[in-house]
């Protein structure tokens, strides 16, 4: 028997692509997965695809993204991590609203370069870029950002720059969720130096 020939055309294996990868895709992603540029284009052209900033496509008819910043960074900037105020949003620990997305990167990379989102960039040394990384899967995108204790001890390092008054409300936040890991927290104080610096607040919250 002769094998039947697949009368799909490039159009439509290139939207059966998106959709097996969650509808959103980099157009490098959509290269390697065998997706032809004019392909991409024409199905941006023709409505099917919609543009969601320089190199980013997302399926026309899927729901509206949840949280569109996040997953547009964790898909051009792979390398990032999401932190400080960004995390700690995600985290409910904050009443601040990030107006950019902070982002850690590896100490010695190049700032990428984005339309959009803005990004507010800190450049981590690998011990304390590599410390408490947890992941997360944001509108079927893996998004990857510090726990909930790395971000505190973070937030203590970066403490000139964001205010003590929002590490002082995260810790509070934190400590009202009722599971305070205190061990982790003194684990990761201790990966970025600063315990010393927290000593006197986390004993004040215990």
């Amino acid at each position: 028997m002769t094998a039947q020939p697949n009368l799909s055309s490039p159009a439509e294996r290139a939207l059966q692509i998106f959709q097996t990868h969650g509808g959103i895709l980099s157009t490098s992603q959509a290269l390697k997965l065998g997706i032809h540029p004019r392909t991409l284009y024409a199905l941006r052209d023709d409505a099917k695809l919609e543009r969601m900033g320089r190199g980013l496509y997302r399926l026309a008819h899927i729901q509206p993204l949840g949280n569109p910043d996040l997953v547009t960074v964790a898909l051009k900037v792979p390398q990032g991590i999401v932190c400080l105020i960004s995390a700690l949003a995600f985290h409910r620990m904050t009443t601040q609203i990030p107006h950019a997305v902070y982002l850690a990167i590896p100490a010695n990379s190049q700032a990428p370069v984005l339309e959009y989102p803005p990004l507010r960039l800190f450049w981590y040394s690998n011990a304390v870029y590599e410390s408490g990384i947890v992941e997360e899967r944001l509108d079927n995108t893996r998004v990857r950002l510090y726990s909930p204790e790395k971000t505190l001890a973070d937030c203590f390092k970066y403490r000139n720059k964001l205010g003590i008054d929002v590490c002082v409300e995260a810790l509070n936040l934190y400590r009202q969720r009722g599971r305070m890991k205190l061990d982790l927290i003194e684990r990761y104080a201790k990966v970025c130096r600063v315990e010393r610096i927290m000593r006197p607040y986390l004993e004040a919250v215990v």
